[in-house]
Parts: C-alpha cells; sequence; structure tokens
C-alpha cells in the first residue's frame, strides 16, 4: 500500500509541472532498450525482480512521442521458490514531454495500455502437481521521467511508472488459494534505459537564397516607358515627348506649307500630302497634344475672315481624325480670322492676297 501512495504522489507532483518551450522536431524513428526493477505488489506473494524491456518509437509531434515496448520479468514465490512464475507482455506508451531548449535533461509523463502474459506453477493435491496457469490480462500504466535529448548519438531516459495488472485468477496470491477478491495488482517499474535514434539526423533546410536585385532592364522610374539601362536622363516630367534614349525631344510640326487658295477652304493636294506626313508623326508620339488654328489673309471683313478661318481649321481638323488621329490629342479647331498673318501687307485689293497668311497651322500644346 505504501508503494501505491508514493507513486501516486510522484505521478501527482510532476502533472502540476508546466510545460517548457518545445525543441526542434526530431521525428525520426528511435530503438529503446532499458532494464530496471520491479516492485511487485505484495498481494500477488512473489518477490521485487528485476525486469527487461525493448521498443520502437518515434515523435509525432515536438512534445508527443509514441512507444511500442515489449517487457519480461520472472519473479519467484515467496511461499515456494522452485515454483515458476513469470510475466511478459507489451504496451503501447504515449509520452508527453516538457522540452526547455538549453536543457539536458527534460522530464515527460507516461500512460499506457497493454496486454501482460503470466504463466504461474501451483501447487495441488495430486501426482500431476503442480499445475500451471497461463493468462493474458488487460495492464495500464502511469508514470514519470526524465529524458536527455537528441543532441548526442544515445538519449537516455530514466523511469519510475505503476502498472495495474488486471489479473483476477492467480492461484498464489493470499496463500494459495484462488482468489476472486483480487481484480487487479499494481507494480512500481523503475527503470533506465537508452532510446537510439534510427538514421542520420535530417539536416535544418537551407534558408532560401534572397531574392535576386531587380535588373536595371526591369526599371523604370521615372515611368517614361524607357528602362533604367538605357535611360540618358533620367526623371522626365509627365508630358514630355520622349525619344528612344530616355531623353525629352523637340517635336516641331511644321504645317506653314498647308495654304488655301483665296477665299476658299477646301484642301488642296499638296496640303493632304503634308498631313498625312502630319498624322504619322502624332503617330509615332502618342503623347504629343496638337491645336489646329486656320488663319486668312487680310482681304474682306474681320467677320468674313473669322469664320472662313474656322472653316479652315475644319478641314484640316476632319481630315486629321478621319485617317487615324484621336480627336483628344487635337484642341480645336480653331480660328483665327486675320488676326496673326505671317506677312503685314495692305488692307485693299490686290495688294492684300497672301498666300503666305491663308494657312492652317498645328502648334504643338506640350
Amino acid at each position: 500500500m505504501n508503494k501505491k501512495l508514493l507513486t501516486a504522489a510522484l505521478l501527482g507532483g510532476l502533472a502540476m509541472a508546466q510545460a517548457a518551450s518545445a525543441q526542434e522536431f526530431d521525428d525520426r524513428w528511435y530503438l529503446t532498450g532499458s532494464a530496471g526493477f520491479n516492485f511487485q505488489d505484495s498481494d500477488r506473494g512473489t518477490e521485487d525482480v528485476p525486469f527487461l524491456g525493448l521498443g520502437l518509437g518515434k515523435f509525432v509531434s515536438p512534445n508527443w512521442s509514441i512507444d511500442g515496448e515489449l517487457n519480461y520479468q520472472n519473479p519467484g514465490l515467496n511461499s515456494n521458490r522452485h515454483l515458476n512464475w513469470s510475466q511478459y507482455g507489451i504496451s503501447l506508451d504515449l509520452r508527453r514531454h516538457f522540452i526547455q531548449e538549453g536543457r539536458g535533461w527534460n522530464p515527460y509523463i507516461v500512460t499506457g495500455l497493454g496486454l501482460q502474459r503470466s504463466e504461474e506453477e501451483y501447487v495441488i493435491n495430486s501426482p500431476a502437481s503442480p499445475a500451471q496457469r497461463r493468462d493474458n490480462n488487460l495492464a495500464a500504466k502511469l508514470g514519470v521521467g526524465l529524458q536527455t535529448t537528441f543532441d548526442k548519438r544515445v538519449a537516455v531516459r530514466a523511469e519510475v511508472a505503476y502498472r495495474a495488472d488486471f489479473d483476477d485468477q492467480s492461484y498464489t496470491a493470499e496463500g494459495g488459494i484462488h482468489q476472486q477478491e483480487e481484480s487487479y495488482f499494481g507494480d512500481v517499474l523503475a527503470s533506465i534505459g537508452v532510446v537510439i535514434p534510427l538514421g542520420p539526423k535530417a539536416e535544418a533546410a537551407a534558408p532560401p537564397p534572397p531574392p535576386a536585385a531587380p535588373s536595371c532592364a526591369d526599371l523604370d522610374d521615372d515611368g517614361d516607358g524607357v528602362n533604367n539601362c538605357d535611360d540618358k536622363c533620367p526623371g522626365s516630367q509627365a508630358g514630355q515627348t520622349i525619344g528612344p534614349d530616355g531623353c525629352p525631344v523637340q517635336v516641331s510640326i511644321d504645317l506653314k506649307g498647308v495654304n488655301f487658295d483665296f477665299d476658299k477652304s477646301t484642301l488642296r493636294p499638296d496640303a493632304v500630302a503634308i498631313l498625312n506626313e502630319a498624322s504619322q508623326i502624332l503617330t509615332r508620339y502618342p503623347d504629343l497634344r496638337v491645336e489646329v488654328a486656320g488663319h486668312t489673309d487680310l482681304c474682306g471683313t474681320d467677320t468674313y475672315n473669322q469664320s472662313l478661318s474656322e472653316r479652315r481649321a475644319r478641314a484640316v481638323y476632319d481630315y486629321m481624325t478621319s485617317n487615324g488621329v484621336d480627336a483628344g490629342r487635337l484642341v480645336g479647331p480653331n480660328g483665327y480670322g486675320e488676326s496673326r498673318p505671317l506677312v503685314q501687307t495692305p488692307q485693299t485689293l490686290p495688294d492684300c492676297k497672301s498666300e503666305e497668311n491663308r494657312r492652317t497651322e498645328l502648334n504643338v500644346q506640350n
């Protein structure tokens, strides 16, 4: 009874311990081997005896491991040491480890279920004596222990556990009388053993390489459409017309040659050729915006010339939009009448006639 109370106290004390932080998860399979002493339940009528254990297990998480274990012990009978009494079994044990980084020994709690086989000889009043009983019984285990980490090739484990053997058919208990009162026997197992990992420890994954620095060919800091490698003028401003080297270019579209006959607003063949060239330039520089501005010579009244300049500007505007130039890139059409002559002439016929003044221009706005 004292052994049972002591075991219960040990289990209760360790169960109240706080868990420490988990170590790196090593999930290799391992072999276990242990040797210890089995303090037999005094009600069984057997002697305390050494025992051996052999198992296979692995960690299934940073703090939990599971083991399958075989055990063997051969205690003698207190009443007759010439009679054989042996016990062996198998169990499945679950351990909760309280691992703290940098600590060599770490505590754990163990619980397990298994099967214990008992083989006992007992005396009967017959020439066939001794008789023999063989029986398989459920067994449950609860205990505490300490285990080193896998920093070295072999870990060491020390453990104290209480095992309940649900054997209710023993003949040797209570002076050799077949007892029905005992539903189980409680043994205390104290052992020390080794834990041997199988295979090499997994190497820690190498950190991913730092991302490659972006190439200047992939960057366009000023957003001008020319990558940094080729951009000789970083810092271009929005709205500027940019050349293939990333520098602003001066775009000049000279439409002074788009002239009109006297008192006319229809395009002449020579004007059509010039406007086709202007359309190509606008296609080449998609950020360019221009004003369509019509003008007249100094002949006629201001009111008439204003209307005529607007018709001339409209003729150029309509031609360019019908030939692929986006109307959003054209300002106008605007007419300026006779207010902006290129050549100063008299305002009376015939000297007021000037083909240079009868024109429509495209004036760059950016």
